[in-house]
């Protein structure tokens, strides 16, 4: 069965509902997607921000009260005082003061991480107002990098507009702008994990390319088929071929013709993309044109996870996030 957002969605229900906090609790994208999610059973929320205004956007769509969904403003909250003892001594060594850090939790971006961080909401979602580096650097400096992650990156999961496509990953689409072999070697081994965990199928890794096995001769070709070659000798038990073009890694009948001996052309569901430059558009065409769905990007080698909502973002990606995040605490 191919894997779709409403799958993904019904995979994440539970009886025993994670919280998820949602740093930017006042936009209506936020609130409408979060109250779904609590109401298909999803999540528990904490919608971070301004009290009245969270409480007007709940009122605004008839729910002036809802079990399951709370209301966390940082510049009343009583956990403000901890929170700030907790990022003073996680941030001293960097220059922070008491003063400063009293002054950072009362941004809703540090504040839901340090309810992540604190153990009171097992992951954090924002992004659909602030930037992607102002969510990252919140994760960072707050929650952290996994110590076995040799860097964090994102990811795009890619649904397909019908249940007769393929569900893939795309990566980095939204945070490593030119990776070394080794990083991109390095995303390529999160992004298999995150198919695994997300998609529930096992992953087949394709390095993407304008060169298909040696089709063309330069520098850039060179990065990637040695990301690639370090990506097969650390993990011989996963499929993986590099480079290839995309349409090698995508279309059977290509791969077949280009690649016959390739274990992954043809059918590759985790897509790795040599630049920023190159995952960004491509995964916007996809969308765009190709009718996907996109949903990230999503974070991954955080401690705790993390999410980066498009701006762009509706209601309905916001509860796709949720689900993910949730999917992703285990």
């Amino acid at each position: 069965m191919t894997m779709t957002a409403q799958t993904l969605l019904d995979s994440a229900r539970s009886d025993e509902r994670r919280v998820i906090a949602m740093s930017e609790g006042s936009d209506p994208r936020i609130v409408a997607g979060a109250l779904a999610a609590r109401d298909a059973g999803i999540a528990d929320i904490i919608l971070v921000g301004d009290q009245a205004e969270v409480a007007a956007q709940l009122e605004a769509l008839g729910r002036k009260s809802v079990d399951g969904v709370a209301i966390h403003d940082p510049l009343s909250s009583d956990l403000a005082a901890t929170f700030a003892e907790a990022f003073f001594e996680l941030r001293k060594h960097k220059g922070v003061d008491m003063e400063r850090a009293e002054r950072e939790v009362r941004n809703p971006l540090v504040y839901a991480a340090m309810l992540v961080r604190q153990g009171h909401a097992a992951g954090t979602v924002g992004g659909a107002v602030a930037a992607t580096p102002d969510i990252v650097r919140a994760a960072l400096q707050v929650i952290g990098k996994a110590k076995d992650a040799p860097l964090v990156s994102s990811f795009f999961l890619m649904f397909p507009p019908s249940d007769a496509g393929r569900a893939m990953v795309y990566a980095d689409c939204g945070l490593v702008i030119d990776p070394s072999s080794e990083e991109q070697a390095a995303i390529a081994e999160a992004s298999s994990r995150s198919c695994k965990a997300l998609l529930e199928t096992d992953p087949k890794v394709a390095f993407l390319s304008f060169s298909t096995k040696g089709s063309a001769r330069h520098a850039m070709v060179d990065k990637v088929s040695e990301a690639a070659a370090i990506f097969a000798a650390k993990n011989p038990q996963i499929p993986s071929d590099g480079e290839l073009q995309f349409d090698t890694a995508f279309v059977p009948s290509v791969g077949d013709r280009k690649a016959p001996d390739s274990a992954v052309a043809g059918k590759a569901n985790v897509m790795i993309f040599p630049s920023l430059d190159a995952g960004n558009i491509a995964y916007k065409i996809t969308q765009r044109l190709g009718g996907y769905a996109a949903i990230g990007p999503i974070l991954q080698g955080l401690k705790q996870p993390a999410n980066d909502l498009s701006r762009g973002c509706s209601a309905e990606d916001v509860t796709t996030m949720i689900a993910v995040t949730v999917k992703q605490a285990g």
